[in-house]
């Protein structure tokens, strides 16, 4: 299914830069509305959908620092703050009021394109998480996984024998799907560290979870390597 374009509000007083993000977004399949100061800001939040808020610190009237702690406690609308000053307190202080990410004039737009799919990456993530997050159980593909007795049935209704160790490995996909994950962090998240473990140990177990939940060995659907990366955990996750 293919993604629908995210809705980003640019708040940018000099139009010169305002027209340039808006441009360099649109055209990288993004849909743009702007703003030049807070009182345009309240007006396009008020009456339109927004994704993401592009928010330049130095604005006339109320500034960017102030919109961004007003914003922060009425939503968790993402916030990447913008400012002329590479100055240590101003990002800092952004950081502190709400803001996503922090970014420094004068920069490249593809490097405000990445950052702006980077936090809404996180942002989905993070509701991907809090909807399966404390869940004693999780489906997918029929599959149900219960954290309480630590159990896994497969779409019949069978048990399925697993180690402690193949159990905390795929609690941990299944509570992120979608993300690709390191072996380092995955072995952080299954307390591998604390009992001497190493990172091809994570291979090993994937390798034996696969036996157990892949349809086709022969064809990896479910967990998949990721190059330099690790592994990702497919299928959609259900609370249940």
């Amino acid at each position: 299914m293919t993604q629908a374009p995210p809705h980003v509000l640019v708040v940018e007083d000099d139009r010169e830069t305002r027209a340039l993000i808006a441009k360099y977004l649109r055209a990288n399949d993004c849909h743009v509305i702007t703003a030049q100061d807070g009182r345009e800001m309240d007006g396009r939040l008020a009456d339109q959908r927004v994704d993401l808020v592009v928010l330049d610190v130095m604005l006339p009237g109320e500034d960017g620092l102030s919109l961004c702690r007003r914003l922060r406690t009425g939503s968790h609308l993402p916030i990447i703050m913008l400012t002329a000053r590479g100055d240590d307190v101003d990002r800092i202080l952004g950081l502190e009021m709400g803001a996503d990410d922090y970014l420094a004039k004068p920069f490249n737009p593809r490097e405000l394109l990445a950052r702006i799919r980077s936090v809404l990456r996180r942002q989905a993530f993070a509701h991907a998480a809090s909807a399966v997050h404390g869940a004693s159980a999780m489906s997918f593909l029929g599959w149900r996984i219960d954290f309480r007795l630590r159990e896994l049935r497969n779409p019949d209704g069978a048990l399925v024998a697993m180690t402690s160790a193949e159990f905390d490995l795929l609690q941990a996909f299944c509570e992120r799907p979608g993300r690709v994950l390191s072996r380092e962090a995955l072995l952080d998240l299954t307390h591998g560290r604390n009992a001497g473990s190493f990172e091809r140990s994570i291979d090993v177990l994937v390798s034996r979870i696969r036996r157990k939940i892949e349809p086709d060995p022969q064809n990896i659907t479910i967990i998949k390597t990721v190059r330099s990366g690790g592994y990702t955990f497919t299928p959609t996750v259900e609370p249940v």
